[in-house]
C-alpha cells in the first residue's frame, strides 16, 4: 500500500500527489481519471456560474415548468415547487463536490473509495446510463427544433411527409442530424466540447425571451398569465400531486449532483466552487421556472390548452422570423448544454470501467449510441411519464448511491482520502473484496428498492401497475428520492459500524501526519492527508 506521505495537503484544504507517476502501471489508471495537480485547479466562481448558466438553460429544463402547468399547477404552485426542489438538491451536491475540489478527482474515482476500486463501476454506470437518457432527450428536442425550423422555410412538403415509426421521416432526419453534429464535436474531444460552451451558453436565454416577448404581446401582457386558476387548487388535490413533483424537481439533477466532482475537481478553492453553485443553480433555474410558466399560461390563453413543448408551441405561430431566429438559438444551446451535463460525465463513467481501452471520445460516442438505443421519444411524449415515471424512478436509484457516498465521505471517514490507493490494483484499503465493498452494494439496494420497488402510474398515465411494483411499499414511491438517499445513509453507516473509526487506522494517520509535518520543519506549508 502506498503511504499517505506519497501526497500532499497545501494550507488551502486541497491535496494532490507528489509523484503521479506511480500510478501509470494500474490497470485502474489513465490520464482523464488521474487526480488533477493543484497548479491546474484554476476554476473561479464565475466559471461555476458560468456552467450553470449552459446546464440550466435548456428545453428539458423548460419543461419542467411547463409540466407542472400540464397537469393543473397554477404559476404559483409550479414556481414553488421548482424553487423549493432545486434548493434541496443543491445540498447533496455540495456535499459531493467536496472531494472533488480536494482531491482533484472525477465521480467514479470518488466513489471508489466507498463501493470499492471495481465496485465503483456499478454506480459510474448507473449514472452514466441515465446521462445517456438525457442525452437521448436533449438530442429528441433539437431534432424537433430543426424539423420546426425546415418546416417554417421549406413548407408544408416537410411538414406533412410520410410517418415512419410515427413520426414523419423528416422528424427522424433532424433528430439524426442534431446527433451527428453532437458526435463530431464529441469526437474532437473535450477541448472542442469546452470552446464551443464557452460561445452559446447564453445564446439559450436569447432563444426563450424571443418566445416570451411574443406571447405576451399575444396574450395582452402579464395580467391574462398570471390570472390563470390551478385547476388542482390549494386542498388535498394539490398536495397529492406536490410530493411526488417536487421528487421529480429534484430528480433532474440528481445525476450531476453525484458527478459535480467532473467539475469540481478544477475547483481553485472550495470556497469558489460553493459559492458559484449556489448563485448558479437556484438562480439561473428559477429563472428558467418563471420565463417556462409565463409562456405555458400564455399558451393557454392564446389557444385553449398548455402545450408544454416549447418547439411544439413555436411552430403555431404566425412569424416564420420569430420561430426560426428562437429555435435556432435553443438549439445550439441545447447542443452546449447536453455536451456539459449528459457526455462529460458519462465519459468519465465508461472510460472508468476500462481505463486502457475507452477515453473520454470513445465513451463520448457510446454516450451517443446508447442515447438513440434508449428511445427518448417516448420518455417525453407525456407529462406524467416524463415527471413521475421517468424523473421520480432514476432519481430514486441515484439518490441510494448520494446516501452512500455522503455517509462514507462526511461520516466515516471524515473527508479524508488516499488518493494512490484509489488506483491500487488488488491490494490498498480501497480494495475491499475482490475490488467491492459489500456494505455499499447493499445499502445501495435497500435504499433503490425502497425508493422506487413501489413505483406505480395512474391508469393509462405511465408503465408502472396502478398498485405498485411492490405495493407494500408504494407509499414510498411519491417520496422516492428522500426515501433513497435516507435510507442508504442509515443501512451504509449501519453496516459500516463494526470498522469505522478504527483505532489502528486512526493511529497510522496521525502518525504519517505528524512525521510529514517535521520533516518540512515549518508547520503549515504542507500536510499530509490521510
Amino acid at each position: 500500500m502506498e503511504p499517505t506521505s506519497a501526497q500532499i495537503q497545501h494550507p488551502d484544504g486541497r491535496v494532490e500527489l507528489r509523484d503521479a507517476s506511480s500510478l501509470h502501471g494500474s490497470r485502474f489508471f489513465n490520464a482523464e481519471l488521474s487526480p488533477v495537480p493543484v497548479e491546474r485547479r484554476t476554476w473561479t466562481t464565475y466559471n461555476y456560474f458560468a456552467l450553470w448558466m449552459g446546464m440550466a438553460h435548456n428545453i428539458p429544463s423548460y419543461l419542467l415548468a411547463s409540466g407542472l402547468i400540464a397537469i393543473g399547477m397554477n404559476w404559483v404552485q409550479a414556481f414553488m415547487t421548482i424553487t423549493l426542489g432545486n434548493l434541496i438538491v443543491l445540498i447533496p451536491m455540495l456535499l459531493n463536490s467536496h472531494a472533488g475540489t480536494k482531491y482533484g478527482i472525477p465521480f467514479p474515482v470518488f466513489a471508489r473509495a466507498f463501493y470499492g476500486v471495481k465496485g465503483a463501476n456499478l454506480a459510474a454506470l448507473l449514472r452514466g446510463f441515465v446521462a445517456c437518457g438525457w442525452f437521448g432527450i436533449q438530442t429528441w428536442v433539437g431534432g424537433q427544433a430543426i424539423f420546426v425550423i425546415l418546416g417554417k422555410l421549406v413548407g408544408d412538403g416537410w411538414t406533412g411527409a410520410a410517418s415512419v415509426f410515427g413520426q414523419p421521416w423528416t422528424m427522424w432526419l433532424g433528430f439524426l442530424a442534431f446527433w451527428a453534429v453532437q458526435m463530431l464535436i464529441i469526437s474532437r474531444g473535450i477541448d472542442a466540447v469546452r470552446k464551443f460552451e464557452n460561445w452559446t451558453a447564453p445564446i439559450v436565454t436569447v432563444g426563450f425571451l424571443i418566445l416570451l416577448v411574443w406571447i405576451l404581446v399575444k396574450a395582452g401582457g402579464f395580467g391574462p398569465i398570471f390570472d390563470q386558476e390551478s385547476r388542482l387548487g390549494w386542498g388535498t388535490g394539490f398536495w397529492t400531486v406536490f410530493a411526488p413533483s417536487l421528487m421529480g424537481m429534484i430528480a433532474f439533477w440528481a445525476t450531476l449532483s453525484l458527478n459535480m466532482p467532473d467539475f469540481t475537481r478544477f475547483g481553485m478553492s472550495q470556497r469558489k466552487q460553493a459559492l458559484g453553485q449556489v448563485l448558479g443553480l437556484p438562480t439561473t433555474m428559477s429563472f428558467m421556472a418563471i420565463v417556462s410558466i409565463m409562456i405555458t399560461s400564455g399558451g393557454i390563453v392564446l389557444y385553449g390548452e398548455a402545450i408544454w413543448d416549447p418547439v411544439l408551441l413555436a411552430a403555431r405561430f404566425d412569424s416564420p422570423v420569430v420561430v426560426v431566429v428562437a429555435l435556432l438559438g435553443l438549439a445550439v444551446a441545447t447542443i452546449s448544454a447536453n455536451l456539459a451535463a449528459n457526455v462529460v460525465s458519462p465519459s468519465y463513467d465508461f472510460s472508468n470501467a476500462f481505463p486502457k481501452r475507452i477515453s473520454f471520445r470513445l465513451g463520448g460516442l457510446i454516450t451517443g449510441v446508447i442515447g438513440i438505443a434508449i428511445q427518448p421519444w417516448r420518455l417525453i411524449s407525456d407529462p406524467n411519464i416524463y415527471i413521475f415515471a421517468w424523473l421520480n424512478f432514476y432519481g430514486g436509484v441515484l439518490a441510494a448511491i448520494a446516501g452512500v457516498l455522503a455517509a462514507g465521505y462526511w461520516v466515516q471517514t471524515r473527508t479524508k482520502l488516499v488518493l494512490a490507493d484509489l488506483f491500487a490494483d488488488g491490494h490498498g484499503r480501497y480494495w475491499f473484496t475482490g475490488g467491492w465493498n459489500w456494505r455499499a452494494l447493499v445499502a445501495t439496494v435497500v435504499g433503490a428498492v425502497l425508493a422506487v420497488g413501489g413505483a406505480y402510474s395512474h391508469p393509462g398515465e405511465g408503465p408502472f401497475p396502478a398498485d405498485g411494483l411492490i405495493p407494500v411499499i408504494k407509499v414510498f414511491y411519491d417520496y422516492s428520492w428522500a426515501v433513497g438517499l435516507v435510507a442508504a445513509f442509515l443501512a451504509y453507516l449501519a453496516l459500516s459500524l463494526p470498522t469505522r473509526g478504527s483505532p489502528v487506522v486512526a493511529q497510522d494517520e496521525m502518525k504519517e501526519e505528524t512525521h510529514e509535518r517535521a520533516d518540512q520543519g515549518r508547520p503549515g506549508t504542507a500536510a499530509v492527508d490521510g
